[in-house]
């Protein structure tokens, strides 16, 4: 096995390891076609990554795309269950690379939990996302975020639909001017505003952050969602793997999709996130899924950088 092993390439070796760690989690491969039809992306284009779908026409005279996404064909193609849908895939996507800006096939990896999720299902996703980053590098980091606590404060403080949009764009380039310069064009006190310029300095290791998000606690739903991003931290703690968490509200997704609990990993030598993922109950909504949802994905084109850096260091 070691010798086979030796002769992949850095991502079909990590792909090996990590579709191994969520069989004995107890996930089941997902398997699916290499095409969708096209409508599916373009009803969900600010899901996803890129707008540039490769499309084609069938010979019913359909309009069908190569797939950039593969959560989005689970989540069309699941079926209403008890419990909690658990599926892991190993697939091909086709989208514009950001290195070379053409399209490329990427080889990704990564699960989907779908139907009754729960906290502990949360803790179990965001483990495996961690132990998905030991597989790939001794040296990583797993930074998580609340959305529910930035839209809770955002809300709160009676922020526009356009004020919160651009707020969360300054928030997600942790560009703390951008932030209160809008905060101060929507009227809002210094007091105010500098509670909302506070969401980008949260930042650092659980102990440090948590004591400092009874800030954000204004209301009932606020200090409920600070409860559960406490609850999961334990979970986590508990299970060893709060030495690399990092809280971060920075990371940030579309609120039209996205909630809960959102999520990137990095890895020492690769200057962007391998790993993303969160809640999407948001996304299930708008395709007329009555579940809730999580998951993540390991972008596992990335990992060529890491042969570089090795090379480098010899």
């Amino acid at each position: 096995m070691k010798d086979i092993l030796s002769i992949l390439s850095p991502e079909e070796r990590a792909a090996f390891s990590l579709c191994a760690l969520y069989e004995d989690a107890g996930y089941k491969k997902y398997r699916m076609s290499k095409f969708e039809e096209y409508a599916l992306y373009v009803q969900n284009k600010d899901f996803l990554v890129s707008e540039n779908v490769i499309t084609f026409t069938d010979t019913d005279g359909k309009l069908l795309a190569l797939k950039p996404d593969v959560t989005l064909s689970i989540i069309k193609n699941s079926r209403p269950q008890d419990g909690v849908m658990k599926v892991y895939y190993k697939e091909n996507v086709y989208r514009v690379s950001k290195g070379t800006k053409s399209f490329k096939e990427l080889m990704q990896a990564g699960l989907e939990c779908l139907g009754d999720v729960t906290t502990d299902t949360v803790i179990e996703v965001l483990s495996l996302a961690a132990r998905s980053l030991d597989a790939i590098s001794e040296e990583n980091v797993l930074e998580i975020s609340h959305l529910d606590i930035v839209s809770g404060v955002l809300s709160a403080l009676s922020v526009s639909e356009e004020g919160k949009r651009e707020i969360l764009m300054h928030l997600g380039e942790k560009n703390e001017s951008g932030v209160r310069a809008v905060a101060q064009r929507e009227g809002l006190s210094e007091q105010n505003a500098s509670l909302i310029c506070r969401l980008v300095t949260v930042y650092g290791a659980p102990k440090e952050v948590l004591p400092a998000l009874s800030a954000f606690a204004i209301t009932e739903e606020l200090s409920a969602a600070i409860a559960v991003l406490e609850e999961i931290v334990r979970g986590l703690s508990e299970e060893g793997l709060s030495d690399r968490l990092i809280i971060d509200f920075s990371v940030v997704n579309d609120m039209n999709y996205y909630n809960g609990i959102a999520f990137k990993g990095f890895v020492r030598g690769i200057p962007v996130g391998v790993l993303s993922g969160g809640e999407y109950d948001g996304l299930l909504k708008k395709m007329q899924k009555n579940e809730k949802g999580i998951g993540f994905a390991v972008y596992l084109d990335e990992l060529s950088r890491l042969e570089e850096v090795k090379g480098a260091e010899k």
